[in-house]
């Protein structure tokens, strides 16, 4: 049996798990580790502050600092995975991950736990781009975006679980309490890292690899993802469309207890909309988009329809209760048909303009472009949405919108640029 024929992603509909091998393994790694986020990361902020007694600013200074270095990490290690193989790589980032999560539990000041986060946070975001590098390995060109999709709906319910369990910590409020999150989180770390050396590589990654996964690529392609000014371009704009996870974790909080008469349970309202949406919605929209000309559409009605989502949110403000609750909920359901659409396009734009030589780091570049619009997505909503009212809510509209339509001539122009890449890209 052929790798193809292994890793179609359609028979997650007729159970819980993919008969196929290599995504059925792939979806137990990402439910384990996701689980344990789930667990530790919505109560974080409360074990360091009430726990450790560090100050909630200063918590935040130092999770900026350690998503600084989080984004320089990535491209790095996009590298590390060209030459040493992603299955290598990525074994070693998720148990550095786990030592570094583990050595929360050891936390009692502000040092011990900026340095653990500031490991914590390089180790983890590197992981993104080399598990972008780990799909192109491991799953067909073919079914590699609807994979994804799957696997996102995964981490989705994975960590809602998570959440629901973590909340008896909540409740306990005791340092023991928090400590067995934190331990439990880390062993999911470490077990998908013992488990992912196992997965075996797709037939383009073994022509170019050899069956250890050890390479080198060419001279020319090693670092060409730096300088590829379009690869650039469409990574900003598809970062721009990710500042709508930041509008969602953190501004949308803000607005309905600040500038809405919406009672305070909307905020959790509004993240199950989205969990359950995401989950039912996303590998649906993957099916769509399979080349870049789909993809362009997509990012295109994305941006457009996470505009038309802060118009609407922004109408919620001095509205009744139950006006601004109806009003959250119908925005809540534009912004997730938006966020399908910008994941699934994304994703086969970061594959399909990439030079497939230089996976690794063409993966690192992308997802560092991600985790710089998360680093800086909170402050950026704050100061418009939440401090400008609708004028604010206006100006992130026209962001996104403009982003969404900007992709189309960005792609254009990667596609006049990129003869020389791996897999050249057609619309």
């Amino acid at each position: 049996m052929t790798a193809t024929t292994q890793t179609r992603p359609r028979s997650a509909r007729s159970a819980v798990l993919p008969t196929e091998p290599v995504l059925r393994r792939l979806a137990v790694m990402t439910a384990l580790n996701s689980f344990g986020n789930g667990l530790f990361f919505p109560v974080s902020v409360l074990y360091f502050t009430r726990i450790c007694g560090i100050g909630a600013t200063q918590v935040g200074f130092g999770l900026t600092i350690a998503g600084l270095f989080g984004v320089a990490a990535g491209i790095p290690a996009g590298r590390a995975s060209d030459r040493w193989g992603s299955r290598r790589v990525i074994a070693v980032l998720w148990l550095g991950c786990g030592v570094a999560m583990a050595g929360y539990s050891l936390v009692h000041g502000y040092a011990g736990f900026l340095l653990a986060a500031v490991c914590f946070g390089a180790l983890n975001q590197a992981g993104w781009g080399v598990k972008g590098a780990l799909f192109a390995d491991v799953l067909p060109a073919a079914t590699r975006v609807e994979a994804r999709g799957y696997l996102r709906m995964v981490t989705n319910a994975s960590m809602g679980l998570g959440g629901g369990i973590g909340a008896v910590a909540l409740q306990l409020d005791t340092r023991g309490a928090y400590v067995a999150l934190i331990l439990f989180d880390a062993a999911t770390f470490a077990i998908p890292a013992l488990l992912v050396r196992s997965l075996p590589l797709n037939e383009a990654a073994t022509a170019a690899r050899g069956a250890d996964g050890k390479t080198d690529t060419p001279a020319e392609s090693r670092w060409r993802a730096v300088r590829d000014l379009p690869y650039l371009t469409v990574t900003m704009l598809n970062a721009v469309t990710m500042l709508q996870f930041s509008l969602l974790e953190v501004g949308m909080p803000l607005w309905i207890a600040q500038n809405t008469d919406a009672p305070r349970w909307t905020v959790a309202m509004v993240m199950i909309v989205n969990c359950v949406l995401v989950a039912l919605l996303q590998v649906r929209a993957t099916r769509g988009v399979k080349d870049v000309a789909a993809s362009v559409r997509a990012m295109s009605r994305a941006g457009l329809l996470l505009g038309a989502a802060c118009v609407v949110f922004a109408l919620s403000a001095g509205l009744s209760p139950i006006w601004a609750v109806a009003v959250l909920a119908a925005g809540s359901v534009i912004q997730v048909f938006g966020e399908v659409l910008s994941s699934a396009g994304g994703w086969t734009l970061g594959y399909e303009l990439a030079d497939s030589r230089a996976h690794g780091v063409y993966q690192g570049v992308f997802s560092s472009g991600a985790a710089a619009a998360m680093m800086a997505g909170p402050a950026l909503v704050t100061v418009t949405a939440v401090g400008h009212g609708f004028a604010g809510w206006a100006f992130l509209a026209a962001l996104f919108a403009a982003a969404g339509l900007a992709v189309r001539p960005a792609v254009r122009w990667a596609q006049r640029d990129g003869e020389w890449r791996g897999e050249k890209a057609s619309a």
